[in-house]
């Protein structure tokens, strides 16, 4: 525990050369200093300078030396290894400008994992512990303006990781310098603190900004000093001035500035408005320095169990977040923090949870610009959970871990509290409360009393549950009953974990994609009922991007794919289901009825929570062209939208674009007769002899087995269709995970592999009878698999169909099926399928396994493991593929109407059903498989509940039934 004892002196070695800095304090905890960065500084042409690139790269313990490594990034997704205890040495040459000199010059480090150790020409000049946050070194006594050397000295695996499992979690040790360092300079007397906070007048109409500065003087003399402030509006207009006046600055001044603004814009996610404020910092009357930063005017209140947001009542709804990237781990770049809230906004979240560490200044700003609330969580979890296998050796309300729980929380404020899109402090992740959390809440909420803290616990139950006192309660993973619960809660109950993603039924989604389109529409269902109870604040699905590392070496290694975005940021089923749960609008019912009178109405509901349909472009396309039609349904209100209808169209599109342009929500609706399409009749005829039946039906063949009473082979002109079936198949539920040994299922690796399935094994047929009736040939049998026994027939009729009825009596096998249906094999160049299909929306994107229409190609691939390691994919989700087939080909189509495999020759077998079944192809020893499933369900992952889970059964007592209608072409 020398890191223990260590961390007691990091506040004095990070203000040791602020000589005359005074140290402020919070609960006897000291607060570190986090300066501005400043837009301009008297006489220097450039105040900040990135040491982002390329720095030398040792490890103390070793011999060799010289090695580059570049910042940010990680040192093990470089190549290098650095043992527990040892220590990587980073190493640059500082060219510090001349202009400089007579300048405060300091050094900000964004995030460094997990303890840094910063000299200058070989003096300590600061000292961290703590990763995902900024902390600042002082070097200006050190400085020589020549041949600056800057050194950093850093351990990973130190208490701070152990706290937050850090690299327990990313499953390989995340150390290094994991975000930008900056050099920068500022004026003698500077500013050492900004913050800013708006508070409205009682009917949210005018408000009052409030600046608290800290001045810091390193002069030897006492100055005055002037702050002029002034509010720009989005324009560049100037909407308030403002000059304080500070008199005789000897160290250090605490100046508080009240600009009463009228009418601001408000800053919620719907309208993310952003002022600029300017600061400029004068010494007796000369300008030295110039501040600016973003401000959005935002006001939290919690009233009961509900949050409001400058007056209105919330919903969050959205997801969890990590920083990952495949080649890179948890430093990504600026562009990479950007797109993945262009993603989420895109997607109708408004909320993002930052798990479980702070996000980056870069993440921050795209979330204030694009308009999404967020929730920034200390870097601390599983305190005192079973996860975390060191709390059955360390004890959780141990005193010596609550100055590096204080710092972690300390840290997230101080680079967050100036950011509109923040609405909630976490204080950890997952863990027990105790007193220690206790002094952690009264810390954070003394430093920021304008946010509500949460504690991501269990606030109901027995497990993980000891009556934590955050302003926001938690629950994780509730069932479809957990939204009704809030409502009896005093605090607002937030979901900071629901709906999670299938991940750890790793084999079964390999062998299965379509196991990812089945968690849509159980998700709108969820979302709606979060969305009906006051009580439930919202919830963030577990998780939003996959966490997956392709490690230099060839391992792949991490929690694995549990995002609506794959690690690569493409988005995968599961993001368009979460684009329709959230969307914030909604058509609840499509009346036709009125189609007579010209239009067709629309009962709507408007899920936003600050926007009217003013604000909404809505848009109809029919046959006749396109039409803009307005709407006023306020926020949270409900109304009939007409639409104007040509009395003979059957058809139309509507869409809802926001004020920045996306498409919120957008439907297609039809209301057409089916036409009927007169079957061609073909000769039947059979014949047989002492092994088999031959069933002829016009040009098509079917040669039945006597014994086993299973039709193998299948031919048209002597071109061979199918080699097997159509024969009982029960594909039983799997949630293997590869079988790595694992302490909280971070399973992923490279050797995972798909499942394979066959027909249930029929040992005989029994009571096997062929007729010619007047629907067509019959062909009856009883079954006898192992362990169970059934009743199949064949119904060859005479305009060209293969009618199959099953029965299958389980008795006292006790299974759990995830599919089960009839299954048939085919040539592998049957290798194009196409299908129709009753979607779960009117409309999907075309690159979405689930779409309602579509045709796909095998495209089969061998893999020497569950990834290629290293390599960028370069198409869409859909079409990765496996030894088994693309995601799209081997994928379940659910609901289908019909669907079709053929070769390239035209040669097809089609299947008509009636939107009950579904369809499943995938290639399996040279054969291609097709099972066409009467039952399926959403999947085996564990993780699931209601209502994920709903719709699995057991078989016992249980006689399973079905039937497949197809036809030869």
């Amino acid at each position: 525990m020398k890191k223990i004892k260590l961390i007691t002196i990091i506040c004095w070695f990070v203000l040791i050369g602020h000589a005359t800095a005074q140290t402020k304090s919070i609960q006897n905890f000291e607060v570190p200093i986090l300066t501005p960065f400043p837009a301009s500084v008297a006489g220097v042409t450039s105040p900040t300078m990135s040491l982002n690139g390329s720095w030398e790269f040792d490890i103390k313990e070793q011999t060799q030396k010289g090695k580059k490594i570049l910042v940010p990034g990680e040192w093990e997704m470089q190549g290098y290894s650095v043992k527990e205890g040892q220590t990587a040495l980073y190493t640059k040459k500082l060219a510090v400008p001349a202009s400089w000199k007579g300048n405060q010059i300091k050094i900000r480090f964004d995030a460094v994992s997990s303890h840094a150790l910063v000299k200058l020409n070989g003096k300590t000049v600061g000292e961290h512990e703590g990763s995902f946050v900024p902390f600042e070194v002082y070097i200006t006594n050190q400085l020589t303006y020549k041949e600056d050397i800057l050194e950093v000295e850093v351990q990973a695996l130190t208490i701070s990781d152990r706290l937050a499992c850090t690299s327990q979690y990313a499953c390989h040790t995340v150390g290094g310098l994991l975000r930008k360092v900056t050099l920068f300079a500022v004026a003698p007397i500077h500013i050492s603190s900004a913050i800013t906070n708006t508070v409205f007048d009682a009917s949210y109409k005018n408000a009052s900004l409030t600046i608290a500065n800290s001045l810091v003087s390193n002069l030897s003399v006492s100055q005055d000093a002037q702050l002029q402030f002034t509010l720009f509006d989005a324009a560049g207009k100037v909407v308030a001035k403002k000059t304080s006046i500070v008199k005789k600055i000897n160290a250090n001044a605490d100046i508080e500035t009240v600009l009463e603004i009228k009418s601001p814009k408000h800053w919620d996610p719907e309208h993310p408005y952003l002022y600029k404020l300017q600061t400029d910092l004068l010494v007796n009357n000369i300008k030295k320095q110039t501040n600016e930063q973003k401000v959005g005017f935002r006001q939290i209140v919690i009233n009961g169990n509900q949050f409001f947001v400058n007056g209105k009542a919330i919903k969050l709804h959205g997801v969890n977040r990590h920083s990952v990237h495949p080649l890179t781990g948890r430093s990504i770049s600026p562009a990479l923090d950007r797109k993945d809230a262009e993603l989420f906004k895109a997607a109708n979240c408004n909320y993002i949870r930052t798990s479980h560490y702070p996000p980056s200044e870069e993440f921050l700003n795209a979330a204030d610009e694009l308009g999404l609330f967020v929730e920034s969580e200390a870097s601390l979890t599983w305190i005192q959970h079973h996860a975390s296998p060191i709390w059955k050796l360390w004890s959780y309300t141990d005193e010596k871990f609550l100055p590096f729980m204080v710092r972690a929380n300390m840290d997230n404020v101080l680079a967050g509290r100036n950011h509109p899109s923040i609405i909630i402090w976490s204080l950890g992740n997952e863990s027990r409360w105790s007193p220690l959390w206790e002094k952690v809440k009264k810390v954070v909420k003394e430093m920021d009393p304008t946010r509500p803290t949460s504690f991501h616990d269990q606030c109901w139950g027995g497990f993980n549950n000891a009556s934590s006192k955050a302003d926001v309660a938690n629950y994780h993973y509730p069932g479809i009953t957990g939204p009704k619960a809030t409502d009896t809660m005093s605090r607002p109950t937030l979901f900071g974990e629901y709906a999670h993603l299938s991940t750890y039924n790793r084999r079964e989604l390999l062998s299965d994609p379509g196991v990812r389109s089945a968690y849509s529409e159980p998700l709108v269902q969820f979302y709606d009922s979060i969305y009906k109870h006051k009580g439930n604040l919202g919830g963030a699905i577990w998780s939003g991007i996959d966490d997956i590392f392709h490690m230099p070496d060839g391992r792949i290694v991490g929690y694995g794919p549990w995002g609506p975005l794959d690690a690569w940021r493409r988005p995968k089923p599961e993001y368009y289901g979460m684009k329709k749960a959230y969307s914030p609008i909604r058509i609840t019912k499509v009346n036709w009825g009125t189609s007579t009178k010209g239009f067709v109405e629309l009962n709507v509901e408007n899920r936003y929570d600050f926007t009217s349909f003013s604000e909404v472009k809505i848009e109809v396309k029919t046959n006749a062209g396109s039409k803009l039609i307005s709407s006023v349904i306020p926020a949270r209100g409900e109304g009939i939208i007409k639409v104007p209808l040509d009395k003979k169209a059957s058809e139309f599109y509507i869409s809802f674009t926001d004020s920045n342009g996306t498409i919120v929500n957008e439907e297609k609706y039809e209301n057409k007769v089916p036409t009927k399409i007169e079957d061609q009749k073909v000769a039947l005829s059979f014949s047989e002899n002492e092994s088999a039946i031959t069933v002829k039906q016009g040009e098509v063949s079917y040669l039945i087995n006597k014994v086993t009473g299973v039709i193998t082979n299948i031919t048209k002109n002597n071109q061979t269709i199918a080699t097997q079936g159509p024969v009982f198949c029960f594909v039983p539920m799997n949630s293997e995970d590869g079988g790595k040994p694992n302490v909280a299922g971070e399973t992923y690796q490279n050797n995972i592999y798909p499942v394979k399935n066959y027909p249930l094994y029929t040992l005989f047929a029994k009571d096997l009878t062929v007729k010619q009736t007047e629907k067509g040939i019959v062909v009856d049998m009883n079954t006898v698999y192992i362990d169970v026994k059934g009743r199949q027939s064949y119904l060859f009729t005479t305009d060209g169909k293969l009618e199959t009825s099953y029965e299958v009596e389980y008795g006292d096998n006790d299974e759990s099926p995830y599919q089960y249906g009839m299954l048939m094999q085919l040539p592998k160049q049957f290798d194009q399928l196409s299908w129709k299909r009753k979607g779960e929306f009117t409309i999907y994107p075309e690159n979405d396994i689930a779409r309602s229409e579509g045709s796909a190609l095998l495209n089969a691939k061998k893999l020497s493991g569950v990834e290629e390691p290293g390599v960028v994919p370069s198409g869409d989700w859909k079409d990765d593929a496996n030894d088994l087939g693309s995601n799209d080909f081997r994928s379940t189509k659910r609901h289908i109407e019909t669907a079709k495999l053929q070769d390239k020759s035209g040669n097809s077998i089609k299947v008509l059903s009636d939107g009950t079944q579904a369809s499943r192809s995938w290639l399996q020893d040279e054969q291609i498989q097709w099972l066409i499933a009467d039952y399926s369900n959403s999947g085996s992952e564990p993780f699931y509940g209601s209502p994920h889970s709903n719709g699995r059964i057991k078989t016992k007592g249980k006689t399973l039934k079905g039937k497949v209608t197809l036809t030869i072409n």
